[in-house]
């Protein structure tokens, strides 16, 4: 694979913004949103567990369910594609085993030969349950994948709006996402930004580098 110049990346993410306002005439193509789709599938996870569900929502009706669950926000209608972060709460030795399978699956070997890792992972499960933070731990995972898919929209030139402005129980119960073990966190929208978005041209506000990047 061929790197990105140091200030392609840099452009890109001084060119990305929190979009408040979409064009909903302007809508992603396909092969932009596979590989946006694809960003999210090799999103990193803790031990690989991907403790996470993307739905990605087409239904026009739900997603204005999803706007009045959302604060009133508009994002979720206008935007290209909307995408609503769930986390699979109270991971067990059931969802391991998939991913034991997938991995014999993908990579050949056998169960046996990963019984020792299985076991790890169980372990680390089951520690992080009895200390009471086995659903943060897995939420923190989801979050990863939010950040890898807003940068990857950014290198293709593609607007988004991570939002946490949202009703999650709402949300789960137009989804259906209790039902099947999953819990909204957070979502996200793409598309392009309207013209008249003014924020789409106010200087972006950090602190400075040495107040926040320290060397030791």
């Amino acid at each position: 694979m061929k790197p990105i110049p140091p200030s392609t990346l840099v452009e890109a993410l001084n060119w990305r913004y929190a979009t408040k306002k979409f064009d909903p005439a302007k809508k992603i193509p396909a092969d932009l949103w596979a590989a946006l789709e694809q960003a999210l599938i090799l999103a990193p996870s803790s031990y690989g567990l991907q403790p996470w569900k993307f739905v990605v929502m087409q239904d026009a009706v739900l997603r204005q369910k999803l706007s009045a669950a959302s604060w009133g926000q508009t994002q979720p209608v206008d935007c290209s594609h909307y995408v609503v972060f769930a986390v699979r709460k109270d991971l067990d030795a059931t969802h391991v085993d998939r991913f034991i399978d997938r991995t014999v699956e993908v990579r050949g070997g056998s169960k046996e030969a990963l019984k020792g890792y299985r076991d790890m992972m169980l372990g680390s499960l089951e520690k992080a349950r009895a200390n009471g933070r086995l659903d943060t731990w897995q939420s923190h995972q989801v979050y990863i994948a939010l950040g890898q898919f807003l940068a990857s929209a950014a290198l293709l030139g593609i607007d988004a709006c991570p939002m946490e402005g949202i009703e999650p129980p709402r949300y789960d119960e137009l989804l259906g996402l209790s039902a099947q073990g999953y819990a909204t966190l957070c979502a996200a929208a793409a598309g392009y930004r309207a013209a008249e978005d003014k924020y789409a041209v106010a200087k972006k506000v950090r602190f400075k580098p040495a107040e926040v990047v320290h060397y030791i």
